[in-house]
């Protein structure tokens, strides 16, 4: 760099000389024309509207329903397990054994006010195995709530206060979230307090993150930290498109990759908890497999073409139509498959007890086969 420096310095004489002669010439003669003409702004295409330089309206209409969750669970604590070893307890009997001690955990969250008569969408995280469950609303108003019904499949749950009186908010459309769309993030980071943040959607369809069993989240760069879960996502208007409910992060905190829960997806699962108690999938009892280039290779198939069946489950529906490991499934009612997801996410869809038609390949030869779909247990979230 100092090299360079040095360079441009030693010039020749003459090349000074041009140079002052040039700056004189532009400071006598008259300046052109069109260096006076401002360059106009590029006009805004139509069609398009810019962005409003505030999101206090969106945030005002949204935050009186967004509350703070705080939980309480008792713990029983075990005293030194090498006074439950049988050696130890041969030479000093239980004079050593302290009594088991009781301890209170505590941890907070965020919830969404859905319905006027008491019903808070949150995540099923915040509130598992609570003993006591505590909502602040944004005024301060605090209130107990219950559990009204769980679905850890998408990490969702449903509280239920007594108050009849409560704000709510504005579901929107989260169906038509386009990338680059503003979201705000309101919660209860770190317990200091209901916070607001910003960031636009990253990405939507997110899956097979490991996170739940059905993925579909809406990708944020707006800033997530714990305490946002159950939070509420929402869009320029203040209307409620998603749940906060994740983010990734070697740190623990927010690192621009938080991830939402569609309300479209948040709505139909509260739906069924209400009408039900329960939500109620579809179920074929298989694990199934994407087929990889080698394994395409080996089946002779082209990679993407279908799922593998790597595992049937005894008894179950698949079980009862004849489907076998190994067996190579194309269509499901003639949806093609490109992964394992996709049989997971269709078939939980069909009601229990109605059929579905699989067609694939067996042994290279091809397979057209009918399964009635049971519904769907509580059971290892590989299984399809």
């Amino acid at each position: 760099m100092m090299k360079r420096a040095f360079t441009y310095i030693a010039t020749s004489a003459l090349a000074g000389m041009a140079a002052a002669y040039i700056a004189v010439s532009l400071f006598t003669a008259p300046p052109p024309t069109e260096l006076l003409t401002p360059t106009p702004a590029p006009a805004v295409p139509s069609g398009q509207s810019q962005g409003p330089v505030s999101y206090a309206s969106a945030v005002q209409l949204a935050t009186p329903a967004v509350v703070n969750i705080f939980t309480a669970k008792v713990t029983v604590q075990r005293g030194n397990p090498l006074f439950d070893d049988p050696f130890f307890r041969r030479f000093f009997g239980d004079r050593f054994q302290a009594p088991p001690r009781q301890r209170l955990q505590t941890s907070l969250g965020s919830g969404v006010i859905i319905s006027s008569n008491g019903y808070i969408l949150t995540n099923n995280h915040v509130i598992e195995d609570a003993d006591q469950i505590r909502v602040v609303l944004a005024n301060g108003r605090t209130l107990d709530a219950q559990v009204a019904g769980v679905d850890p499949d998408t990490d969702l749950a449903v509280l239920k206060t007594d108050a009849d009186d409560l704000p709510t908010i504005t579901v929107g459309d989260s169906q038509g979230l386009q990338v680059g769309d503003v979201v705000l993030a309101i919660g209860n980071p770190f317990g200091v307090g209901q916070t607001v943040t910003m960031g636009i959607v990253s990405a939507t369809g997110r899956n097979q993150l490991g996170i739940n069993t059905f993925e579909n989240f809406i990708q944020t760069d707006a800033a997530i930290n714990p305490g946002n879960s159950g939070g509420a996502l929402i869009n320029a208007h203040g209307q409620l498109v998603g749940i906060n409910t994740a983010i990734f992060s070697k740190s623990g905190g927010s690192q621009g990759i938080g991830f939402a829960i569609p309300v479209a997806l948040a709505k139909g699962v509260m739906d069924q908890i209400l009408k039900q108690g329960r939500v109620v999938r579809g179920w074929l009892g298989i694990a199934g497999q994407d087929i990889t280039p080698e394994l395409a290779e080996s089946f002779g198939l082209k990679a993407g073409s279908g799922v593998l069946i790597s595992g049937v489950l005894e008894d179950g529906p698949a079980d009862h139509a004849g489907l076998a490991p190994g067996d190579v499934i194309s269509t499901i009612n003639d949806q093609p498959l490109t992964s394992a997801h996709d049989i997971l996410n269709l078939i939980a869809a069909v009601p229990p007890g109605e059929k579905v038609w699989i067609k694939g390949w067996r042994n290279g030869e091809p397979l057209d086969i009918q399964v009635e779909v049971s519904e769907r247990p509580r059971i290892d979230p590989q299984q399809q």
